[in-house]
């Protein structure tokens, strides 16, 4: 789950990292309350969760509060990337003297955490890593040991601090470390850390994802989570325990098991290339013991996306046992009744096959097609979703 700005903000105040002073603001009116309550020089920042406010508008120096009030009225409904912006964050002023930039993030690859470093901050760290790549320290950490002093001294020195402001930032960067382990995050990130004319280093803005396989030790990160952003589809499937990712495509997939739902999306999307383009709609996985329940579920749910042209159900089974299978798509095609109305393509395998294709087979829907192998069912599939 990636945190707006604010949030991060306030979750770095409360783990000791440096800030700005913030206000967050629905309403021109608002902003303007809260610029005089700040005083001074402030920023108007849009709240959205992606980059490139900026550059789209969505940051405003203000000098005044009038200034605030009109920086709202330009930067609320402003689209940016996709994503209208809704609520906008009112941040006190600093006096900068140099950018730097800082995170620590989840190195799946290398199976550790990794550090990132630069004292070149405030642009995008993707630009820099292609223009730059000398100007960004990567240092890996260890999770058992972490980023203590002495390791975050040794990550400023990398990312050639000046000597006399090592010691400075390496205080900063234990306390990030300190946010990314206390709240089981997968990102922490400062674009830019700043040094202020005061001599002050301060997080001017951050980025923060947690991982939510870890909320049931954070129950208060159910309070973060912006319902009304979510995807209503993986809003409904996470209600459901389902473990879904909408995509951008047209083939709906469902599988038994994360592997081979990722083999699936990569057979189908090279099967598309025959039809049209078309590609996977989504990621769903049934699991390994998935009972009829849960496959009527989860083709609840790919049919009610109106992305989804076919649908590719492409099981391998083992604890889930094929009929099991079968009978939960006959049930979910029963429940959804006429709400139902796009192709299905069905390939079973494993325990008890016979059963399931039996069951299918005299079910005899006329939405349903079956397919011997997985690579006829992602061609069936991909044919029928371009001919829709």
């Amino acid at each position: 789950m990636d945190l707006y700005e604010y949030q991060a903000r306030d979750l770095f105040e409360e783990y000791g990292v440096p800030v700005l002073p913030g206000i967050v603001a629905d309403t021109p009116e608002e902003v303007r309350a809260a610029a005089e309550k700040l005083g001074g020089v402030v920023v108007v920042k849009a709240q959205v969760k992606t980059g490139g406010r900026g550059k789209a508008g969505g940051v405003k120096v203000a000098k005044n509060a009038d200034e605030a009030e009109e920086a709202a009225k330009a930067i609320l409904g402003l689209d940016i990337k996709g994503h209208v912006v809704k609520r906008v964050m009112v941040a006190g002023g600093a006096r900068i003297a140099q950018e730097f930039y800082f995170s620590v993030l989840l190195d799946r690859a290398n199976r550790s955490y990794l550090s990132l470093t630069s004292v070149e901050g405030g642009m995008e760290i993707e630009q820099l890593a292609v223009e730059k790549p000398e100007a960004l320290a990567r240092i890996e950490v260890n999770a058992n040991e972490g980023i203590t002093l002495e390791k975050a001294r040794e990550i400023a020195a990398a990312a050639n601090f000046p000597a006399e402001l090592v010691d400075k930032v390496a205080e900063v960067f234990v306390k990030l470390y300190a946010v990314y382990t206390g709240e089981d995050a997968t990102l922490v990130e400062v674009n830019p850390l700043v040094l202020t004319e005061e001599g002050d280093v301060i997080a001017l803005d951050g980025k923060v994802s947690l991982d939510e396989n870890a909320g049931f030790r954070h129950p208060k990160h159910e309070l973060l989570e912006d319902k009304d952003a979510a995807d209503p589809l993986e809003a409904k499937a996470k209600a459901l325990d389902l473990n879904y990712v909408k995509l951008d495509g047209e083939v709906g997939i469902i599988g038994n098991g994360a592997g081979l739902v990722m083999s699936t999306l990569d057979v189908v999307a090279y099967a598309g290339e025959n039809h049209g383009g078309v590609k996977p709609a989504n990621f769903l996985d049934i699991g390994g013991g998935a009972s009829a329940e849960v496959m009527a579920n989860g083709l609840g749910i790919i049919l009610g996306d109106p992305q989804v042209k076919s649908v590719f159900v492409n099981v391998f089974g083992g604890i889930t046992a094929c009929d099991q299978v079968a009978k939960g798509i006959v049930g979910a095609l029963a429940e959804l009744g006429d709400t139902a109305n796009k192709p299905i393509v069905v390939r079973l395998d494993g325990n008890n096959v016979e059963e399931g294709r039996r069951i299918l087979d005299e079910a005899n829907h006329p939405l349903v097609t079956q397919m011997p192998t997985m690579d006829d069912g992602a061609d069936k599939a991909a044919e029928l979703a371009n001919a829709a």
